[in-house]
């Protein structure tokens, strides 16, 4: 594997290329943090792990109207907030007022913080590390606080990639902590896949320049359950667990697409074809179907019939339907009624049958042109995309494209995933929180 020479190579790369960073990131799959009540949003992808809120939001808004509150947020992390028992969780990273400025990186503090979702006001904020990373990330797309942040009601899981992952509990007590080594970003572009919990087990994919690897350790103590080493180079998708005939698998995607068994971390498939820099989420169909996206050079969608063992690239018994056309290069799809919704980063959007790949829209333009890295979310027949210009569009739900709102944030950019929770809608900018409402 190559490694990236020097920091000083690196941070030129970084502003050469288009960022990846840990956007789609933002960050990670049916059931891995169990079934939820509309007043919660525990882990990126929201209750179902689909894009899918449980509860309808505000159609017309502004930064002004229906705001119930609005709070700065200090530092840079484009991490998705998560949201469990009235309290949201952000994580952020910020200079440290013990920085002293020597060497390449400066001294950053990585920060979790939980505030109450009414009010907005902050309820308690830990340090989880003060630390000098060892390399930068995307300047315009990238933060050092990237990885969403991941709860089943009991256990935050706070993971800031090289920088450790850290568990807490409700109220902010550190329960243990784990340092699995530094990850080496392609073109220093920035960590950012999202941990995954499901039952009593921690899931965490780090795919880099040096060795990548799949683990999986125990949520109440961080102990490692098992590892396995994967054969690819830097990527930010999460993965999904899902169940098929009694087993459960732990689906991955990068260039491959590869299942593992939950409970030992056997290959069970794999599926070659797909594109470099994966950053969508793998998508679970019904327990029947994985769905995974590449958006960037050589780009592909592999929709893989379940049921398949070894090498299963180009089996037509199992890879059910591909697309080349109009992919997710950062954003990750939602899924609803049957019907895959995704974006481009240029603004073209998508609708597919999921199960036969039948296009109902492909490549629509929206009113204006926008720029995409957040991914979309879905409420009550309504589909919420954040763009980089600061407007938030909704569109109707179905196998026809409409428009029905558009609403402008002023200057804000958005990069972290929109939330919704209990009739409200959470969007966290670069540099703020708000709490849009009809209440």
């Amino acid at each position: 594997m190559l490694f990236v020479s020097t920091a000083v190579a690196r941070a030129a790369a970084s502003t050469a290329l288009v960022a990846m960073a840990g956007l789609a990131l933002i960050g990670l799959p049916a059931h891995s943090a169990g079934p939820e009540a509309k007043d919660a949003w525990r882990q990126w992808r929201g209750p179902n792990n689909n894009g899918v809120a449980e509860s309808d939001a505000p159609l017309n808004f502004s930064d002004t109207e229906k705001v119930k509150w609005r709070i700065s947020i200090p530092g840079k992390g484009n991490s998705t907030p998560v949201i469990s028992d009235g309290t949201v969780f952000v994580t952020t990273a910020v200079v440290s007022d013990k920085d002293d400025v020597a060497g390449d990186f400066r001294l950053y503090d990585f920060l979790v913080i939980a505030i109450d979702k009414e009010t907005g006001k902050e309820i308690w904020r830990r340090t989880a590390t003060s630390a000098k990373p060892h390399e930068g990330h995307h300047r315009k797309y990238g933060s050092f606080a990237s990885n969403s942040p991941v709860t089943d009601g009991e256990i935050l899981i706070a993971s800031f990639g090289s920088r450790g992952v850290y568990a807490y509990d409700m109220e902010g007590g550190l329960l243990w902590k784990k340092d699995l080594g530094l990850m080496y970003m392609r073109m220093a572009f920035g960590e950012g896949i999202a941990p995954v919990l499901h039952g009593d087990s921690l899931i965490i994919q780090n795919d880099h320049e040096g060795e990548s690897y799949l683990v999986v350790v125990d949520k109440r103590t961080g102990d490692e359950k098992w590892r396995a080493q994967r054969d690819e180079r830097s990527s930010w998708p999460q993965p999904i667990v899902v169940k098929y005939a009694g087993r459960e698998q732990l689906v991955t995607s990068s260039t491959r697409m590869r299942s593992y068994d939950f409970e030992t971390g056997e290959l069970i498939w794999e599926a070659g074809g797909l594109g470099a820099n994966a950053i969508p989420a793998v998508i679970n169909v019904n327990d029947e179907m994985v769905i995974a996206m590449t958006g960037y050079r050589d780009p592909n969608l592999l929709a893989v019939r379940l049921g398949g063992t070894g090498d299963i690239t180009g089996n037509t018994d199992y890879i059910k339907w591909t697309n080349q056309k109009g992919n997710a290069y950062s954003a990750s799809p939602v899924l609803h009624g049957g019907i895959l919704y995704f974006v481009t980063d240029r603004g073209l959007v998508n609708a597919f049958d999921a199960v036969t790949g039948e296009k109902f829209y492909h490549q629509q333009r929206l009113p204006e042109t926008y720029t995409f890295k957040a991914s979309p979310v879905a409420a009550n027949g309504k589909l919420y995309l954040a763009s980089e210009e600061g407007d938030v569009i909704v569109l109707k739900m179905g196998k026809q494209y409409e428009v029905l709102a558009v609403n402008s944030m002023g200057d804000e950019m958005f990069i972290s995933s929109p939330v919704i929770v209990d009739g409200k809608l959470y969007l966290r900018s670069q540099d703020e929180l708000f709490c849009i409402s009809s209440d």
